[in-house]
């Protein structure tokens, strides 16, 4: 067993007290963390770092300690969460896809970096079909991604104007007993993708943008009827269509356009009985030319770790459910 233990050495540079202070974290939290999610013993002296572990993990270890310390250039506050995302884009299992050949995405406000081999695999999907799913759970960034992806185009004028639609139906919520007239009522079920444009644009100027109507936010019910060229649409929360609505939605599509749908087929609202038309898309679609899916997984979570375990545990006590009741597996 000792044999496959590797010792690794290296040395950061330059040697700068108050920035190795920030990168390890208030009781050496930081580099405890990257030890226990990368199975490695971290020891330093000062600049001097000696790593020990299976050897993919120590230089998965070395690469993100290394990226951190850049972050502390200028920066003396490195949190729990950024050490986290640093660990989903560097773990194990994105590090055996190396870093060459990354993608990114360009806006006005920076550069966004796809985290981790199925984030990467989304957007490099997204640029080469014009239809794309993205299915898995909360917190792996389909939506963010996708919205970042249509700033993209945008800002490049290669599209005239994105939509962002989602059906208006959320945990069994019925929208007659909501206040306010219909655009109102729906503010609510939309509001996860005006948080994600106001962060790559400004508040102001997506609001201009939406006066001008070059960019469009409505409810499901609103897309019937339209043929939509040269446009950039995001379906989002896509599991609470029906079948129906998403033959209607994907129909929708025009010259020169690409539509996203993002989902997650564990978090369906609606009733009893009705089939998703995510997971029906999802079969009947399956291996059409010119669409991409890309299925996150649990290990994609880029929130607060917490919630990657919390999606864990749900799978784990789904799937111990669904083998007690073989016979009760009927689609929602």
């Amino acid at each position: 067993m000792n044999a496959s233990v590797n010792v690794h050495k290296f040395t950061l540079e330059p040697n700068d007290a108050q920035r190795f202070a920030a990168l390890c974290g208030q009781f050496n939290e930081h580099l405890k963390q990257i030890e226990e999610r990368l199975g490695v013993k971290i020891r330093n002296r000062g600049n001097h770092f000696e790593l020990s572990g299976p050897q993919h993990n120590t230089r998965a270890a070395e690469d993100i300690i290394s990226r951190l310390y850049d972050e502390t250039d200028g920066n003396l506050d490195i949190t729990p969460d950024q050490v986290h995302l640093f660990l989903q884009q560097s773990a194990v299992d994105a590090a055996a896809a190396g870093t060459e050949g990354l993608v990114t995405i360009k806006t006005r406000k920076g550069l966004i970096k796809p985290r981790g081999a199925n984030q990467q695999a989304y957007v490099q999907s997204i640029r080469r079909h014009d239809i794309n799913f993205g299915v898995g759970p909360a917190g792996t960034g389909k939506t963010w991604l996708a919205v970042a992806c249509a700033v993209e185009a945008l800002e490049e004028e290669k599209i005239s104007r994105i939509l962002l639609v989602r059906p208006a139906v959320e945990a069994g919520e019925k929208l007659g007993f909501l206040p306010g007239d219909l655009s109102q009522k729906i503010d609510p079920y939309l509001r996860p993708l005006y948080d994600a444009l106001y962060e790559m644009l400004s508040f102001e100027k997506v609001n201009r943008l939406i006066e001008k109507n070059v960019i469009e936010v409505a409810p499901l019910a609103y897309m019937r009827g339209r043929t939509l060229n040269n446009a950039f649409i995001i379906l989002d929360e896509s599991q609470n269509t029906t079948k129906e609505q998403m033959k209607m939605f994907l129909t929708r599509i025009g010259f020169g356009s690409t539509a996203i749908i993002t989902g997650d087929v564990t978090q369906v609202d609606l009733p009893r009985g009705v089939e998703s038309g995510l997971k029906h898309a999802s079969r009947v679609l399956k291996g059409v030319p010119g669409i991409g899916t890309t299925e996150f997984m649990s290990s994609d979570v880029v929130r607060h770790p917490l919630v990657q375990r919390i999606v864990e545990a749900y799978d784990v006590f789904e799937q111990g459910q669904n083998k007690k009741a073989p016979g009760s597996d009927t689609l929602q």
